[in-house]
Parts: C-alpha cells; structure tokens; sequence
C-alpha cells in the first residue's frame, strides 16, 4: 500500500471517527448550537488541554499547508482550510497529505520524462 492511500483512509477514519461523536451530540443535546459545543470543550481541565494541543496543532498545520501548497502548485489546497472547522481535522489533515502525495507522485513523474 503506498503512503498516499494510507492517508486516504486515515481521512475516511477521521472523518467517521469524529463525526460518530458529533452526531451523537446532536441527538442529545437540548442546546446544539455552536456555542453550547465549544463551551462543553470547556468543561474539564483535560478536555482544555486537548483543545489547546488540538489548537496548535491545527495552527501549525494551516501555515505550513499553504506554504506547501503554493511551492508545489497543488490545486484546490484552499478546500482543506474549511473543511478543517466544517468538517474535522481529523479528516483535513490526511486528506491534505493525500492530495500532496498526489502531487509529488506527478511532479516525479514529469521530471523523469525530461
């Protein structure tokens, strides 16, 4: 299995894996508005140090994600900044890692023809 198709199913797992508990949470939730959910990340101490790491984390991504994008001309980069808040880091982030698999892979591909 090359790396690229591995970070395909790491999209689709982050995808699944996350939206598991966010559907869940709209199907409980007497208050399911936005506000009510970033509040709850509040509750605990640990769940506040999980959205700091998460935070960086996602921060660090975003920067070094459009750097990357630009310098190697990968097309539709811009999608992965809303998917990462509509839909889940989790899910951007490989899904990044596949399209600029992708891109490598044809980049490599037209240097060996010259």
């Amino acid at each position: 299995m090359k790396f690229k198709h591995l970070y395909l199913l790491l999209a689709i797992i982050g995808l699944i894996y996350t939206w598991y508990f966010n559907i869940q949470f709209y199907q409980t939730a007497t208050d399911t508005s936005i506000l009510n959910f970033i509040d709850l990340t509040k509750t605990t101490i640990p769940a506040q140090s999980i959205v700091a790491d998460i935070t960086v984390v996602g921060i660090t991504f975003l920067v070094w994600m459009v750097h990357e994008s630009l310098k190697l001309k990968i097309k539709y980069w811009w999608l992965i900044i809303p998917l990462s808040f509509l839909v889940a880091l989790a899910f951007s982030f490989p899904l990044f890692l596949y399209m600029r698999a992708n891109r490598l892979e044809k980049i490599g591909t037209l240097e060996a023809r010259s």
